[in-house]
């Protein structure tokens, strides 16, 4: 880090954010702006001018030549074209010009980009559209401007609308619904997150040599080493100085582009580490999230290393995930999901908390899948992130609470007991229970932690769906309380809603470990989905109360959600595939014939041996077994083609996802297992590719 300036000094330099909006643009500018900003306002094209050049002038200053437009595509990452400033004058020479109408759309290529059948290969256009509620930052001599992504006939391609319209559906509905509770000063509810990133280092050197990662982030390839994460001596140890440099380098970049890095640590697995950011709102916490993924990599490059975001890199040490901490802020203040200090406080937060037990009950196959994916496949249901089970954690207090509503019972804290009349309910502390690192879905105080997203994921659809689902239980409570308003039945009237509630939807709390065997069979016999893969639960995009949901709020319209079901279960085949064909290549052109040729090498000194007179009995039984496993080992790869080749052929998409799921993935397995008993059995001068212990231990 720069000794000589302090983090406030040149915090967000690189970023257009309210600050320098305020300093740079007239006031009637930054007003127009504001309102846009902040009440929807369509920006006028004059206003778009002032704007454009006040960006303009900023960005040159900070050294950039060129702008993009900057979206997130259905393929999970973002995408950016680069336009330079310059324009040519009449006497050969050039200018810097950057219009409002530059500065609010773009056309690229809409079906160069995963659409589901939304945009054929002949029907190319797609516009982006300026996101100003996200601010424009200054990158590798560019200037940056988030966007949204959609086709020339209107429907969404991108991560980043849905989310949109889904906070704008959520702030309604929540307004709405505070309106019930006496709060009439509230006029906009925005969502917050903050979504901590797990990720492994390690040397590029190791990197370059493994082909499995390169080209598919995760080894494909590996025995365990002798010694994994057992003595659980990485979590939270003294950084080493390589990656306590990169750390620290990696701070400054993203403090510079205005990301809150506020932790960084050692994660559970040996190489994983994590940081951490303070929240902030949803939209802009997206965008931070996939800035702060594509500055961790880059930045690892420059200390010789590879930042691995892949959620399981490597088999048997844990997985990466995505914490996606979610909340609800008001434009006054307040946390949604904080208690609160006063009985009619604590009343609105029991309301709202029980809109989400219902919620999430109803709606735990929109949950599930919104972190489904190939690579989060490996990682859920291990004993290391959440099980594919879909359930909640309250704690020990405030399930206790919900109990005493539930039962018309005293509720009982150390110092007193409290009838449950309502406005009797006692305010309780925020961090009165402890956390649940096994639950999906676990409240922590003043906010649920959603821990089942994978550390690749773009976080905008959790976000989008979690927001939907919320939208709609306050919008039915509300309708529900409406008629009540202001009168004296109406904490009755919402008690009496809770019970319902708790009496239809306890199901779903779960305050146990959620690792457990138990815990399958008792959630079964609850009734709840158990979804194992992304295959299991994609389908369920497509139900019609799932449909009917985001239809309703104007999330998405029925079209978009089957096109996005297609784009996710194509990218899980095309995923498998990839690694399938990876493997395949590994073993014909490196893992096989090396261990042939130390087949070889060992039969050489079996004849030198018996030449001499000597016995060669540990050469022989090493020859027999190699080559008994070599002999397997070809077999399984040529099983793995023919159903690769098999697969293939299947053109329905959903019938072809399951075929790689449940023949291409588990012919993988016994590939990968019969390469690691060779790997265990072969010197490590013979065998090609760097090991585990080579990998996660030398940093």
């Amino acid at each position: 880090m720069s000794e000589h300036k302090h983090i406030p000094d040149f915090f967000a330099e690189n970023v257009f954010n309210d600050e320098v909006m305020k300093a740079r643009l007239p006031k009637s500018v930054y007003k127009k702006l504001l309102r846009t900003i902040e009440d929807g306002e369509p920006l006028d094209m004059t206003t778009a001018d002032f704007v454009a050049n006040a960006i303009k002038d900023w960005a040159l200053e900070k050294g950039a030549t060129h702008y993009t437009h900057w979206f997130q595509p259905l393929t999970g990452s973002t995408a950016e074209k680069h336009d330079s400033f310059i324009a040519p004058t009449k006497n050969g020479m050039a200018i810097m010009e950057f219009s409002g109408k530059a500065l609010v759309k773009g056309e690229p290529d809409a079906s160069s980009f995963p659409s589901g059948g939304l945009r054929q290969t002949s029907s190319a256009r797609g516009y982006t559209a300026w996101d100003p509620t996200s601010h424009c930052f200054v990158k590798e001599g560019s200037l940056y401007i988030p966007t949204v992504f959609v086709s020339y006939t209107g429907e969404i391609l991108d991560k980043k609308t849905p989310l949109l319209r889904s906070m704008e559906a959520l702030s309604s509905a929540a307004v709405r619904f505070l309106r019930l509770f006496g709060n009439e000063d509230v006029t906009r509810v925005t969502t917050t997150v903050g979504a901590e990133q797990e990720y492994f280092l390690i040397d590029k050197e190791m990197y370059d040599k493994r082909e499995d990662l390169i080209l598919t982030g995760r080894t494909l390839f590996g025995a365990k080493p002798p010694k994994g994460q057992e003595l659980d001596d990485q979590y939270f140890a003294n950084l080493r100085p390589r990656i306590a440099a990169y750390m620290a380098d990696l701070d400054e970049e993203l403090w510079r582009l205005g990301i809150y890095s506020k932790t960084k640590h050692n994660e559970v697995a040996p190489a994983q580490h994590e940081m951490a950011p303070i929240f902030t709102t949803t939209n802009l916490g997206t965008d931070q999230n996939e800035l702060a993924m594509e500055v961790m990599e880059k930045v690892a490059l420059r200390h010789g290393l590879v930042c691995l975001l892949h959620e399981k890199p490597f088999e048997g040490v844990n997985g990466s995930g995505k914490h996606n901490n979610w909340s609800m802020a008001t434009n006054d203040g307040q946390n949604l999901l904080d208690p609160g200090d006063t009985p009619m406080e604590n009343l609105q937060f029991l309301t709202i908390l029980c809109a989400l037990i219902k919620g999430v009950d109803e709606y735990a196959d929109l949950m599930r899948l919104s972190a489904a994916s190939a690579g989060n496949d490996h990682r859920l249901g291990a004993d290391e992130a959440p099980p594919a089970i879909i359930s909640m954690f309250l704690g020990e207090e405030l399930d206790a609470v919900l109990k005493a509503i539930e039962e018309d019972s005293v509720y009982r804290t150390q110092t007193q007991a409290f009838e449950i009349g309502v406005n009797a309910l006692p305010s309780f502390p925020k961090d009165s229970t402890d956390r649940n690192r096994t639950s999906p879905f676990a409240f922590t105080g003043n906010r649920f932690e959603f821990r089942m997203v994978g550390s690749s994921d773009n976080i905008a659809c959790p976000n989008f769906l979690l927001n939907a689902i919320v939208s709609e239980e306050l919008t039915q409570f509300t309708e529900r309380l409406e008629p009540f308003k202001g009168s004296e039945g109406f904490e009755n009237e919402v008690k009496a809603l809770l019970k319902e509630v708790l009496k239809d939807h306890r199901r779903i709390i779960f305050n146990g470990d959620g690792y457990s065997e138990a815990w399958v069979q008792e959630a079964a016999r609850r009734g709840l989905p158990n979804y194992p893969s992304t295959v299991d639960c994609m389908p369920h995009y497509t139900d019609e109360k799932n449909l009917q949901l985001l239809q309703k709020f104007g999330i998405c319209s029925p079209e978009e959600i089957r096109a996005r079901q297609e784009v996710l279960l194509e990218k899980y085949s095309k995923t498998i595939r990839i690694e399938a064909r990876t493997m395949i290549e590994m073993a014909r052109r490196l893992l096989l014939p090396a261990t042939l040729d130390y087949v070889q090498k060992l039969c050489s000194s079996i004849v030198l041996k018996n030449q001499a007179g000597l016995t060669a009995r540990t050469e022989e039984r090493m020859a027999g077994k190699l080559s008994d496993l070599a002999d397997a080992f070809y077999d399984a790869t040529q099983n793995l083609e023919l159903l690769v080749n098999e697969a293939c052929d299947i053109h329905e998409i959903q019938p072809q996802a399951q075929f790689f799921h449940d023949k291409v993935l588990a012919e993988m397995e016994r590939m990968r297992t019969t390469s690691d008993t060779i790997e265990r059995i072969m010197p490590c001068a013979q065998w090609p590719i760097p090991n585990y212990s080579a990998m996660i231990y030398n940093v």
